[in-house]
């Protein structure tokens, strides 16, 4: 009886068969194939100032376009590590293709990425920009959307330095040092009467180092109790050392309340993204990004932890990258400030940024709150505010508030005439006398102008859409693409890798 089930049938395979004429990679890749732009978009780019950080002589290098071309697609396709990049050179026909069949090792990529990039990626960017703008996929006539995010540093999380614990060290020198001064005193006055120093507020290692030799002198064969022989022993070793290291520390500091050892460039920050109450800290770094379209326009790298003082110097490297500002900016509330307003202003960029408590000024609890300050009727031509029940509140004084950027803040105060017995007293004001405000005239016109454009129809279009446009590339690149801690360490090589992610994000984007 013959059987129902057919003969089944394989297709041939031969991994032996040679072959007459060997396949050509192109004829493996799609034509739309995301490397395939990342080969057309830098063959159109001008690299001469790339180029220019060769120097003649010795053996041959490779073509800093096949290396540009190989880290861009690297990135692009989450390799972001030089040896996982040399890997794929030797193993994935599209890095074989992109490369012309040539295999740089991971010391050359990473020396091409570390130092032949420096100072000239930002350039190279630009100019994909451009390309952007040409092709019409970005316009700088358009509103440019800000913000940014922490990403975490390629350093130790345990071994950082805070400015607080160096002053602390400071201050527990200068008390020892005041001490064993003054047990040398008390034993050989007459010795260190001419030695004395002028005080101990001011020390460094020089200075300790001078003072300890002189208790030595006056001490010098005198009976000297056991535990200040020792103490003083300690201090000779290692007290000059410390203050140097402590100097070393504070200038690598600078402004910023903490370093990381290992990466002395990184600050820690708290880091929304851990699944704690606060978040935790880390070294890491402050980048922030302005985009449209999802298209990077610009991104500037920084070490300090909020985002209002990132807003300057980002508009400042658009315009040196970009020849121009764009026309219009939208960012949260943690940019607005009078004096990023008046920057704004200046250069002539129209702001669509939030300011604190704007949104809680939407709420209804907020609008009829009559002792909040905000919301007490100023008259302009008198000068003057009113107080819930009426009463004049007038100009008494002006002062001037200094930021940590050094922008002076005009305020105005203005105080009510007599607050006593007043039935509002417990909801309006609850100090001692008659109570005062204090307000800026300049911030309080920004941000009647600002509270107006955010609350009109392009402005609600605005809110809607930052979100969606520069939020949703951190999260591309974050979470998408698993980006959450940098490769290299130090602020100059850090800006390196972040103007790749941009590039390969927006090449990315023009792919999609």
């Amino acid at each position: 009886m013959q059987s129902n089930k057919s003969k089944v049938v394989f297709k041939d395979y031969n991994p032996k068969q040679n072959m007459l004429l060997p396949p050509s990679l192109d004829e493996l890749i799609d034509e739309n194939h995301s490397v395939r732009v990342v080969n057309q978009v830098i063959d159109h780019i001008d690299i001469d100032p790339l180029i220019k950080k060769f120097k003649g002589g010795g053996t041959s290098s490779y073509h800093p376009r096949l290396m540009l071309k190989v880290l861009i697609y690297g990135y692009l396709t989450n390799q972001y590590s030089s040896r996982k990049i040399e890997d794929a050179l030797h193993q994935n026909i599209h890095f074989m293709w992109l490369s012309g069949m040539s295999y740089p090792d991971h010391n050359t990529i990473n020396r091409f990425r570390s130092e032949r990039l420096k100072g000239v990626l930002k350039q190279v960017f630009s100019q994909v920009v451009l390309l952007l703008v040409e092709a019409g996929h970005v316009s700088l006539k358009e509103a440019a959307y800000l913000d940014g995010t922490k990403i975490e540093a390629n350093a130790n999380r345990y071994t950082f330095v805070w400015g607080r614990s160096i002053k602390t060290h400071r201050e527990k020198i200068k008390r020892q040092l005041k001490e064993l001064w003054a047990y040398a005193e008390s034993i050989a006055r007459e010795e260190l009467k001419n030695n004395e120093p002028e005080d101990f507020e001011h020390i460094d290692a020089e200075k300790v180092r001078q003072t300890i030799d002189n208790i030595d002198k006056a001490l010098s064969g005198k009976e000297v109790d056991k535990k200040k022989k020792q103490k003083l022993n300690y201090a000779r070793r290692n007290w000059p050392k410390n203050l140097d290291k402590y100097d070393e520390q504070e200038k690598q500091m600078g402004d910023r309340n903490s370093i990381s050892k290992t990466d002395p460039d990184a600050t820690f920050m708290r880091m929304k993204e851990d699944h704690m109450l606060n978040g935790q800290l880390k070294p890491a770094y402050n980048w922030q990004i302005s985009t449209q379209e999802q298209f990077i326009l610009g991104y500037t790298i920084h070490q300090t932890t909020t985002d209002t003082t990132t807003l300057q110097p980002h508009m400042e490297s658009l315009e040196e990258t970009l020849g121009q500002m764009p026309e219009i900016l939208v960012a949260d509330a943690g940019y607005g400030s009078e004096e990023n307003y008046e920057y704004l202003e200046s250069n002539g960029v129209e702001a669509f940024v939030k300011y604190n408590y704007f949104h809680k000024e939407q709420t209804k609890k907020w609008r009829e709150d009559p002792a909040r300050a905000e919301n007490l009727h100023y008259n302009e031509h008198l000068d003057c505010f009113y107080c819930p029940m009426g009463q004049a509140m007038t100009f008494v004084k002006a002062s001037t508030r200094t930021t940590t950027t050094g922008y002076k803040q005009q305020k105005h105060h203005y105080q009510a005439q007599n607050c006593t017995g007043c039935p509002m007293r417990g909801v309006c004001h609850a100090g001692k006398g008659n109570r005062t405000i204090e307000v800026s005239p300049k911030l309080m016109r920004y941000k009647s102008v600002i509270r107006q454009k955010l609350n009109s129809e392009q402005g609600k279009k605005y809110r809607s859409q930052r979100p969606v446009d520069v939020e949703a590339v951190f999260g591309i690149i974050k979470n998408n693409h698993n980006f959450r801690r940098f490769m290299l360490r130090g602020l100059d090589k850090v800006e390196i890798e972040a103007g790749l992610l941009a590039l390969a994000h927006n090449i990315r984007k023009m792919v999609n």
